[in-house]
């Protein structure tokens, strides 16, 4: 890499090929420095509008993180053209600064440089990234005024992605049907919308429509279904996919075996996501994270408890959802030494401070242990004002418990968190009676009239149950 006196030297001289010079300078990787001195001959030299120095000098602002720089030199050019444009919209829409894609675009259009099918996927991705929906539909109504909104797969797919990432499923759903022509990006990005968006049984019949379509998946297609049959819990076709992964002999990387993993944890198969994990070269802490969170969730907590020390002796560091997912597996297994001794190292030993839901594992696991005091000590001194999931474990273990005062306590807490849920109104008034305290029982049932506050059929049985304490893995 030319020093800074060595730039200063070369741009001196072979004056009669300046262009070339600058460009070899440019490719040299000079420092941020040089390129001040650069940036200085290329406007001396008049060369602003050169389309290959111009486009070349902005990649190396970007790879020296010097976007602004190259920001402030685009706009003293009269009228860039289009290819020059387009390079820095790029640039900025994949930086930690996508506003200035837009800044760019405005500069373009008020200096009468038109904007071409390479301009728009950009300057909509910048407008997805900061949910500017106003922005965008702007940028929709130039790109069919400009006649480019039917001519290119890449812009309607583009758009489809920008509607989705805003939440309006229905108007990409709309430019979904009405392409002339579809490719797999196009099917990929209305399922990972309809999946975003949480509308996970219209993403698993898409993808199945798709399949019907003669449309083969990609990986990305594959990932996103997977995460819709893990929420909607449509665990034949998550297999079916699994199938078609197999069939393709796709690579099975840490993303696609992770979704697969979720899945099967999800869908109640753990055993499944088990086989996959065992059969995958490479995992990260996200693959360990779904298959410690899936034997929590599968009441396998000594499994899940033997599987994060493994982690351990893998190398790979626990994260905050590890140790949520260890936690409630020590919940789940009455191993309430070994969970108290991993809440009380995770920061000196992890790093991780604890959060709300690590406290609220702790109050779950002391109330199911039938360490109440301990729970409500927990629960009373944490530095998070308790919520409702919290409040709801205590309560839990308190009715096991036969703890009827500090049942009253946590569900006097859950009316006032939550006035307008009837079941929480409805097991206070339960207590009342249970205590003797009928005046108080009868106020609150009043109080439920009036306030017509609901309660689902079941629902205080359900919280009162023995097992019903809330299960706070993710």
């Amino acid at each position: 890499m030319p020093s800074r006196l060595q730039t200063r030297k070369l741009l001196k001289t072979n004056v009669s090929d300046i262009e070339g010079t600058i460009l070899r300078l440019l490719v040299a990787t000079p420092s941020a420095r040089s390129l001040q001195q650069i940036q200085a001959r290329i406007i001396t030299s008049n060369l602003q509008g050169n389309t290959r120095v111009t486009s070349q000098f902005f990649r190396l602002c970007e790879l020296l993180k010097c976007l602004k720089d190259a920001l402030r030199f685009f706009l003293q050019i009269p009228k860039p053209q289009t290819f020059i444009s387009n390079t820095l919209i790029q640039a900025f829409a994949h930086s930690s600064s996508p506003k200035y894609s837009l800044l760019v675009f405005v500069h373009m259009l008020r200096n009468g440089v038109s904007a071409n099918n390479f301009t728009f996927p950009f300057v909509l991705k910048a407008c997805s990234d900061l949910r500017l929906v106003s922005h965008g539909v702007s940028v929709h109504a130039n790109i069919i005024k400009t006649g480019h909104h039917s001519k290119d797969l890449y812009i309607q797919n583009s758009l489809t992605d920008f509607y989705c990432s805003c939440g309006d499923v229905a108007t990409a759903r709309k430019l979904f049907d009405e392409m002339p022509q579809r490719d797999v990006v196009s099917w990929t990005t209305l399922i990972s919308g309809y999946a975003k968006n949480e509308r996970f049984v219209d993403a698993v019949f898409l993808f199945k429509t798709m399949q019907l379509a003669g449309v083969t998946p990609n990986a990305v297609t594959m990932v996103n279904a997977l995460s819709a049959c893990a929420q909607s819990g449509e665990l034949w076709v998550g297999c079916q996919v699994h199938k078609l992964i197999r069939e393709q002999k796709m690579k099975l990387d840490v993303i696609l075996g992770t979704s697969l993993i979720n899945m099967y944890a999800k869908c109640g198969r753990i055993e499944m996501g088990m086989k996959v994990f065992n059969s995958m070269p490479e995992k990260n802490v996200f693959t360990w994270n779904a298959v410690i969170n899936g034997l929590a969730m599968a009441d396998s907590g000594k499994r899940a408890i033997s599987l994060f020390y493994r982690m351990e002796e893998a190398g790979v560091r626990p994260d905050e959802v590890t140790l949520i997912g260890a936690l409630c597996a020590c919940s789940h297994a009455g191993m309430v030494q070994e969970g108290c001794r991993i809440f009380q190292t995770m920061t000196r030993k992890y790093g991780v401070l604890p959060g709300i839901k690590h406290y609220g594992c702790m109050v779950d696991l002391l109330s199911r242990a039938g360490f109440i005091e301990e729970a409500y000590e927990t629960a009373k001194n944490m530095p998070y004002e308790p919520n409702a999931v919290i409040w709801g474990a205590l309560l839990g273990g308190c009715r096991v418990n036969g703890d009827l005062e500090l049942s009253e306590v946590a569900a006097r807490r859950l009316v006032e968190l939550e006035p307008w849920n009837g079941a929480y109104i409805a097991v206070l008034s339960r207590l009342y009676a249970e205590l003797g305290r009928w005046d108080d029982a009868e106020k609150l049932r009043t109080l439920m009239i009036k306030g017509r506050a609901m309660k689902d059929p079941g629902c205080s049985l359900f919280i009162e149950a023995a097992n019903s304490s809330p299960v706070i893995c993710l």
